[in-house]
Parts: structure tokens; C-alpha cells; sequence
């Protein structure tokens, strides 16, 4: 027996269907996302009779019940408590932008190309449609939410179409009278009859081809099963803008009677309160992404389902494995959100508390999103255990390892499913270290090309020497201290570029992380593109500083540096000095030795300290 039916139908009664309410959409479809540019080469298509692809319904009354939801721009139009007679499965964007330009008189909420949000009103140029039918997209004009076209950032109108009156005059047909033009064509008589030999024209040209207009459609039965209409919707979802694993799910389950959606984004009709925004109550969490939120619940699900295989006595391949992928993702039960979710949950917060006492503050400051998969879920499964020292000193040992080792960029979904599984091993046996610990390694080297903080061990540096207490060489307060308070911070070279070019040092030498360090904007202006033999006893002999060699030489040390090789502006001993001072915090962080090359070898720390006696 089949479980569709191919047919066609006309524009007109989708149309009417939708705003009756007959039609509608289940409620885990994504927004309407298409912008202006979409909207008018719809509407152009239409106009000259082109194919512009099937949709595909499915009948409801069966075994598959969604929420659902009238098409935009029909809230409080359609009853909430009618029950559609159709859902749309595939062709929602292209149904919401007809029915929001040919069936509504309010206008159209869409965005430019570049996603500003903006109110249009469609009109067709019926003296251009009629004189160059072959060019219909340049008929085809967008006005503002009070109908004018203005120019000159507002100032200037010019186009006014704000009144049916305007409209006949000068012949723009608004595109909500297109179906049915009965009262426009009254209101032409009246003003304008000498238009309407042209007006009829474009009638016969434009206006009949949207009046005819069939629609090829699929209609699945309504015996179809959850299956099926789960993997139809996501087979026929593939082009345009890919549907996200989170929309997949959020079908899946609404099949089951679980609005996935409401659950994650909240609901005000429906009194739902957001786990979103539960989680980013954290300023280190916000930004969460549902998506991420499932690779953990996949992580929580697969490893108990490998647990359960092992206890089984299955080993090798036969054990399933613990994943995040995408495949597996997909494969999630209702039942593991339902078991996970609040646990997970939990496990967030922890990572944010946890994120803080390694010393970061803001999510801009984090290395890695990717890194808090495992983490919260690592989080969820100790809740407060990860406080006890022992465990706490591996989490962050593992944490900086990922950071430093710069492991947790691109395509990560095996490391994370492998670091979440040896973690919590590694927790119960010191021997079975995870392979991100083991694996990791720093190059010193690698200090010179770390020019930026878009670097995932940029950024870490930076925190590392942050939480050891780096203090403003102006203000009175630790850096950590000014960046809570929002004052403004630079990420300044040590020793100025301007200085560093008049004395002939490439580029590449001083724009490292080893010449730069946050200060407050206070103190960088005082520096200015002097020496620093000649703004250091400048800003500590400010009238409102007055500071003693001693004083100032702390608030230099404080950043991981040595205040006499400032003082006397040796910028190679400088250099070199530094790097094996960063390197001593990240040995602490990553808990590992790391050698230095022949070459830097030569210079020691010792030679510093020698120095500035």
C-alpha cells in the first residue's frame, strides 16, 4: 500500500487553506528565514510561470501527532485550538513568504541579505511589468511598513504609495491584491480610468499566472509511520540552509508528544521555562548551543550503553563505543533526554564554577568551546566530587593539557567521546591516563608566532599569567580586578612597536605573545612608542602614582618578567628571559617538563637575576 499521493494543486486554495487555519506547521519546524532578495525572486518566478518546486503535506489524524502552529503572520488570526486538517513537511519557506506577501496586508517581517531586520510591502510596477515583461524583477519594488521608498538615510520620500488613492495614480498594484484585486481595481476607476487599458495589460500578463498557478504536492497519508515521516522530513531538508542535528531531534520527538523546543528555548504561551537560559545565567556559559547539549547527552547515553555491553561480557568492536558524532547523535532516544537532561544540566554549572577557579571570567576568554562538552558532562556524572583534590587536580591538569596542546580545535567529536571516557577512568586509576594529557605538548617555539588572541593557547597564556596576579602599572588593582569592573584593557607591546622598528627588529620578533601583555588603557598611553627605560620611571613618577623602584619593579614582575632587562631596554635578554617564564606557568598547568631547543638554552633565568644586581 502506498503512504503518499502525488497531485497538484493550485496557488489560490494552498493560499486559502493556510490562512483558514487548515494547513499549519508542526510545531518543531525552524523560523521563517528567508530575506528580502528570496522574497522578490519568488515572486518573479510565480509571475513568469517558472517551476518553483514541490511542497510536501502531510495529513493529520494519525499516529504522528505534533504541536503545531499557524504559518507567520497568522498568529491571532487562526484560532489557537483548530485543529489542521494538513502539516508542512517541505516547502514552509516558500508557503510563509506567498502567504505573508499575497494574503496579508500587514507587512512582511524579513531582513536584508546581510540579516538586518526589516518591514517590506511587495508592489508590482505595473507600467514597467507591462513594457518590459521580460524583466519582471525590476517591477517588483519593496516599500517601507508606511509604504513610502525613501532616501538620503530618511530624509527624503520618494515614492509615496500610502493610500489606495496614491497606489491607483501611479499605478503600483500592492502585492496582497494580486489573488484579488476587486476593491483596487473600484478604487482605479474611480482615479484613474485612463489607466486601466495598461492596467489590464498587466492582468492578463502577471496577474493570471499567479491566479492559475499549480503547485506540484505530496501528500504523505496520514497511516504514515514516525519513522518514515522523521526521516522524510530530514531527507527532504537537505538543501537551503541544512537543518541543524537540534531541529532533527526536536522532530523526532515531537512524534513522541515531547516539544524538544519548549524545552531548550522555553515557552511563554506554553509556561515553559528555558534550560537555555537556566545554563546561560553564566557569563561564562552564554552561548551554550542546544547542539552541544545533545553531543553531551550522546556522550552520557553511548557510555553507559558501552558499560552495560562490557557487563555483558562483549568486548572489542561488539562493546558499542562512546560517541558524539552526528550519526549517533541522531540516534538518541527520547528516554536519554529525559534521564540526562537535568543531570546535564547541573554539569554545566559545575563547568562554569570550575572554569573559575582555573581564573576565567568571560566566555570571550575561553579557548575552546568544544572543551566544555566533556567537561559538563564529565561534571554531570561527579557532581560536587570534582571539588575533592585529587580529581580536581587531574580535571585541570587534563583541561590545560587540551588548551596548551591546542587539541580542541576543528573536527574534535573523537577526542571528546575518548577524553570523556578516560577521564572518569583515569579518576579511579592514576596509571590510565587519557591520550589528551599524554599527547599534549608545547613547542617553545611556538611562542613566536602567538601574535593574537584568536589562538586557543593565546589565550590561555594570557589567563595563566592573569591568575598568578598581574597587576595595572597604573591603577591600583590586578588586571583580573579591572576587566570585572569593565575598564577599558589594551593587550600592549612590552616594548613598543615604534621602538622596536627604529632599532631594526622584525616585525615577526616583537608582535609575539612574549613582547605583549594586558594593561589598562591608563597606562598604555603613558608608555606612548618610548623606550621602556624612558616610561617606566614616567609613569612611576606620575603625581598620582609615586612609586619607588622597588614598588614598580613588583608591578613589572607580576606579569612574568624580569624589570631590570626592561629598565635597560635588552631586548633579546628580554625575550628569551620571558619565554622561560611562561614556560614555568604552563609546566605548572599541564603538569610536564618541557625542553627547551639548544639555542635558548644558553640563557638562563639565573643570567637575569645576575643581572639585575
Amino acid at each position: 500500500m502506498t503512504t503518499f499521493d502525488s497531485t497538484k494543486a493550485s496557488l489560490n486554495d494552498l493560499l486559502r487553506e493556510i490562512r483558514e487555519g487548515k494547513i499549519q506547521l508542526p510545531d518543531f519546524q525552524r523560523g521563517w528565514v528567508w530575506d528580502d532578495d528570496h522574497i522578490r525572486d519568488l515572486l518573479v518566478s510565480i509571475a513568469r510561470s517558472f517551476p518553483i518546486g514541490a511542497v510536501m503535506l502531510l495529513e493529520a489524524g494519525g499516529e504522528v501527532r505534533f504541536q503545531t502552529r499557524p504559518v507567520e503572520g497568522l498568529e491571532g488570526l487562526v484560532p489557537p485550538d483548530l485543529e489542521p486538517e494538513k502539516l508542512i513537511l517541505d516547502g514552509q519557506q516558500r508557503l510563509t513568504t506567498l502567504t505573508q506577501a499575497l494574503s496579508l496586508e500587514a507587512p512582511v517581517n524579513t531582513r536584508t541579505a546581510k540579516g538586518k531586520k526589516i518591514k517590506r510591502h511587495y508592489y508590482f510596477d505595473i507600467r514597467k511589468a507591462v513594457e518590459m515583461p521580460r524583466a519582471l524583477d525590476e517591477a517588483v519594488i519593496a516599500v517601507d511598513e508606511h509604504r513610502q521608498l525613501r532616501s538620503n538615510f530618511g530624509r527624503d520620500v520618494e515614492l509615496d504609495l500610502s493610500t489606495r488613492e496614491l497606489e491607483c495614480k501611479q499605478l503600483y498594484l500592492p502585492c496582497s491584491q494580486v489573488m484579488s484585486s476587486d476593491d483596487w481595481e473600484a478604487t482605479l476607476h474611480q482615479v484613474a480610468p485612463e489607466q486601466f487599458g495598461t492596467y489590464m495589460s498587466f492582468r492578463s500578463q502577471v496577474l493570471a499566472p499567479f491566479r492559475n498557478y499549480q503547485l506540484p504536492v505530496i501528500q504523505l497519508k496520514k497511516e504514515t509511520s514516525k519513522e518514515a515521516v522523521c526521516l522524510v522530513f530530514e531527507k527532504v531538508n537537505t538543501g537551503g540552509v541544512q537543518l541543524s542535528v537540534f531541529e532533527l531531534i526536536t522532530a523526532s520527538y515531537a512524534a513522541e508528544g515531547y516539544n524538544l523546543r519548549d524545552d531548550w528555548f522555553g515557552s511563554k504561551v506554553r509556561d515553559v521555562e528555558s534550560r537555555k537560559a537556566r545554563i546561560e545565567q553564566d557569563d561564562l556559559l552564554k552561548g551554550t548551543e542546544a547542539t552541544e547539549f545533545l553531543q553531551a547527552i550522546s556522550l552520557l547515553y553511548t557510555h553507559e550503553q558501552r558499560q552495560a555491553d562490557l557487563a555483558a561480557g562483549k568486548a572489542g568492536k561488539q562493546a558499542r563505543p562512546v560517541s558524539a558524532k552526528r550519526a549517533d547523535v541522531l540516534q538518541l532516544p527520547l528516554s536519554a533526554w529525559q534521564r540526562w537532561a537535568d543531570d546535564l544540566e547541573a554539569g554545566f554549572r559545575h563547568a562554569g564554577k570550575f572554569l573559575r577557579k582555573e581564573c576565567f571570567y568571560s566566555r570571550r576568554e575561553l579557548p575552546y568551546s568544544t572543551q566544555l562538552v566533556p567537561l559538563a558532562t564529565v561534571l554531570a556524572r561527579l557532581g560536587d566530587r570534582w571539588l575533592e583534590p585529587r580529581i580536581h587536580d587531574k580535571l585541570a591538569r587534563w583541561y590545560w593539557c587540551g588548551v596548551l596542546g591546542e587539541l580542541y580545535g576543528g573536527a574534535v567529536e573523537t577526542r571528546i567521546a575518548n577524553d570523556y571516557d578516560e577521564l572518569l577512568r583515569w579518576f579511579e586509576d592514576d596509571e590510565a591516563v587519557p591520550r589528551t594529557v599524554r599527547d599534549a605538548n608545547f613547542q617553545p617555539e611556538r611562542f613566536d608566532t602567538l601574535r593574537t588572541r584568536l589562538s586557543a593557547a593565546y589565550k590561555g597564556i594570557n589567563v595563566l599569567v592573569l591568575r598568578e596576579g598581574a597587576k595595572d602599572w597604573f591603577w591600583k588593582a590586578t588586571i583580573q580586578e579591572l576587566d570585572a569592573n569593565e575598564v577599558a584593557l589594551d593587550i600592549h607591546h612590552i616594548f613598543p612597536r615604534d621602538w622596536c622598528e627604529k632599532q631594526g627588529i622584525a616585525r615577526d620578533r616583537y608582535d609575539s605573545i612574549l613582547n605583549k601583555t594586558p594593561i589598562s588603557y591608563k597606562a598604555n598611553r603613558k608608555i606612548g612608542g618610548d623606550a621602556p627605560s624612558a616610561y617606566i620611571p614616567r609613569i612611576q613618577n606620575e603625581k598620582q602614582v609615586g612609586l619607588a623602584d622597588d614598588a614598580m619593579d613588583d608591578l613589572l614582575a607580576s606579569h612574568a618578567l624580569e624589570p631590570a632587562l626592561l629598565r635597560s631596554d635588552d631586548f633579546d635578554r628580554f625575550v628569551e628571559d620571558r619565554r622561560r617564564r611562561l614556560l614555568r606557568l604552563i609546566e605548572r598547568a599541564m603538569g610536564k617538563q618541557i625542553m627547551l631547543s639548544e639555542e635558548t638554552e644558553e640563557y638562563d633565568i639565573t643570567e637575569a637575576e645576575q643581572f639585575a644586581e
